[in-house]
């Protein structure tokens, strides 16, 4: 494990070097260091945030000066206390769930109509397969929320049959429109907001994934586990 800063304010907690070698492992390793210091309650720890690799953890210097025995050794001190709760394996007595055991399962409907659909031609000739077995691939996969990032609520999706990996797109689209599922790479995502975006979007969903006045406002979190299920234009407008 290695702590590093990350400018004056925050530090990252590297769990693993890679992810692509044990992604499941890596992720299900990346959330329990999340679930310790969640439940630990650092003094001067404003917010965490689980990456591939690595948690963020965000924190208020002047808290993290006060609690310190040295201001001046503020940083050293919070390393030192992420350090002993992640080795520990726990947090103050109270018990930390398996990651596994408290991922959701989470099935999202997609509409694949040519319509929405921009990229999906494109995904199946460098797949060498027709654009109905490229559905049925990626509506028949289950994935893990590798993270939350990009824009607000934006899953990076884990579990992509090997087929389907398409390089991102050589010129980015100005604007992709909300609930386009796309593939980027050896991922699939869908786009929350209305953006910019370089994945290959092949269907779109009418479920809403960030929604700033819920808490939390992001539909999905790091580690659920996702189902896409196909529906049709019509099921589309009505679920929409």
């Amino acid at each position: 494990m290695e702590i590093v800063p990350l400018g004056d304010s925050a530090l990252i907690v590297r769990v693993r070097d890679r992810f692509d070698d044990a992604p499941d492992q890596t992720l299900t390793e990346v959330l329990r260091t999340f679930r310790r210091l969640q439940h630990a309650a650092i003094p001067g720890v404003i917010e965490l945030a689980p990456a591939y690799t690595t948690v963020a953890v965000f924190f208020d210097p002047l808290v993290v000066a006060n609690a310190a025995p040295n201001p001046d050794e503020d940083f050293n001190w919070l390393t030192e206390r992420v350090r002993e709760v992640v080795a520990a394996g726990a947090d103050r007595g109270r018990r930390v769930r398996s990651a596994r055991s408290d991922a959701r399962l989470v099935e999202i409907p997609v509409c694949y109509d040519p319509e929405f659909a921009l990229d999906l031609d494109d995904v199946a000739s460098q797949a060498k397969l027709t654009p109905t077995k490229v559905v049925d691939l990626h509506s028949r996969a289950e994935y893990r929320v590798s993270c939350i990032g990009f824009v607000p609520g934006f899953p990076f999706l884990a579990g992509l049959p090997n087929e389907l990996a398409t390089p991102r797109r050589a010129t980015p689209r100005k604007e992709i429109p909300p609930g386009s599922v796309a593939i980027g790479g050896a991922q699939t995502g869908i786009y929350p907001l209305r953006s910019p975006g370089g994945w290959n979007v092949i269907g779109r969903t009418p479920s809403r994934l960030f929604d700033p006045e819920k808490s939390p406002p992001a539909f999905l979190r790091a580690g659920d586990r996702v189902r896409f299920r196909a529906i049709t234009r019509e099921e589309f407008e009505a679920l929409q």
